[in-house]
């Protein structure tokens, strides 16, 4: 299933369905970032729209020829949906118009492959794509028919190799969580050593390429790998930040700082459940720093999608502050008048910086917010929200 040699850099026809709801990407910019993160370059483009999706082909039948007709025109190798296909659409989709076809969910899944370094990510990613290959092997496997009985069987009917590799995946995915359950024990370990040491724990997120990295490497001084494209690290990284004392703040002390991977629209479900070894670093820090591309002019959709994942993975009650990164890439009548303000998130207020990372400007703003938060007494805010812990402006 991962993206082959073969297909790689392959014409790929970029298709989407407009089903009525929010945040539906008429122009499919990201799923084209997507698809060239992937390796793919997009060279057509068609939405549709529809108040549901169609049984048998998802887009219907006059578009399904339409997105045929295009793609033969263009000389396309691929399709790819922005929206998650049912085994059956995509099996009847290929039928239909003769080319490979894949969904938003794939696309995510074979860039998590490539990206994956660590021995946890490669499991985690696994673990993913063994979920969701296991729901499509009807459409890609051909021989189905049953095999001839084993040892002790007189032309009896055998198991079907469709069960064979049904049960194989089984097995594989069992393995996969056994040795991520190993992994998490190690972290809830290295996680308990770092309360005793009284630590502060901060971790970054942020929808993917707001420069969560970017930020990362500017307070630490890390070399951890950040780029302008989506996904373009998975591994947790954690670091030593220390804190002076700022401004009669005494902090001096050092914090724990933790980049995790980002966020994206639909992120498939399976993949959050296999990074929840790495997502808990979220759920256990004391304060997370949510950065935004200021500069994308979807980030409310953004930050919205962020949230909806902190809160599938037990992070919303975390406090949060929030980031707001990439002020450089603002035209000069859009960059802020001042440096910090108050964002209503979820209905309550909550701190916001404007910084960027790739400048250092505003970072020593930043800086003296973290120095504040980490001289508070151990306990204080316990169990309140971000908007809770910083419902005064700055």
């Amino acid at each position: 299933m991962p993206v082959s040699q073969e297909r790689a850099t392959a014409p790929a026809i970029l298709v989407g369905v407009d089903l009525g709801l929010p945040h539906f990407d008429a122009e499919l910019d990201e799923l084209g970032e997507l698809a060239r993160t992937a390796g793919l370059e997009p060279v057509g483009r068609i939405t549709a729209k529809r108040k549901a999706p169609d049984a048998a082909l998802f887009v219907g039948k006059g578009k399904a020829d339409e997105i045929k007709a295009l793609a033969t025109e263009l000389g396309a190798a691929e399709v790819l949906f922005d929206q998650s296909l049912s085994p059956g659409q995509q099996r009847n989709l290929e039928r239909h118009l003769g080319l490979p076809v894949n969904d938003r969910t794939l696309l995510i899944l074979e860039i998590f492959a490539q990206r994956a370094r660590s021995h946890e990510g490669k499991l985690q990613v696994e673990l993913a794509r063994l979920q969701y290959v296991s729901t499509r092997l009807v459409r890609r496997w051909s021989h189905l028919e049953r095999q001839t009985g084993g040892a002790g069987v007189r032309g009896g009917p055998g198991e079907k190799q469709i069960e064979l590799d049904r049960r194989m995946i089984g097995d594989a995915i069992k393995r996969t969580r056994d040795r991520l359950e190993k992994v998490k024990r190690q972290r809830h370990t290295q996680r308990r050593q770092r309360d005793r040491q009284g630590a502060f724990n901060i971790s970054l997120v942020g929808y993917t390429n707001a420069g969560k990295s970017t930020l990362f490497n500017a307070l630490v001084k890390a070399q951890a790998y950040a780029a302008n494209q989506l996904f373009a690290t998975l591994d947790t990284t954690t670091r030593r930040l220390y804190l002076d004392d700022v401004e009669g703040i005494k902090a001096g002390r050092s914090v724990s700082l933790s980049d995790t991977v980002g966020f994206i629209r639909d992120l498939p479900h399976g993949l959050i459940d296999a990074f929840q070894a790495t997502l808990q670093e979220a759920a256990d820090a004391d304060l997370l720093l949510h950065v935004v591309d200021a500069a994308n002019p979807h980030h409310p959709e953004q930050i919205v999608e962020v949230q909806r994942v902190l809160h599938e993975i037990g992070a919303a009650d975390v406090p949060q502050l929030l980031v707001f990164n990439k002020t450089d890439a603002l035209e000069p009548a859009q960059r802020p008048r001042q440096r910090r303000d108050v964002f209503e998130l979820e209905g309550a207020p909550v701190r916001r910086l404007f910084i960027s990372s790739r400048t250092a400007d505003g970072l020593p703003d930043l800086r003296r917010e973290l120095a504040e938060l980490a001289a508070r007494p151990a306990g204080e805010g316990s169990g309140q929200t971000g908007a809770q812990l910083h419902e005064e402006p700055a």
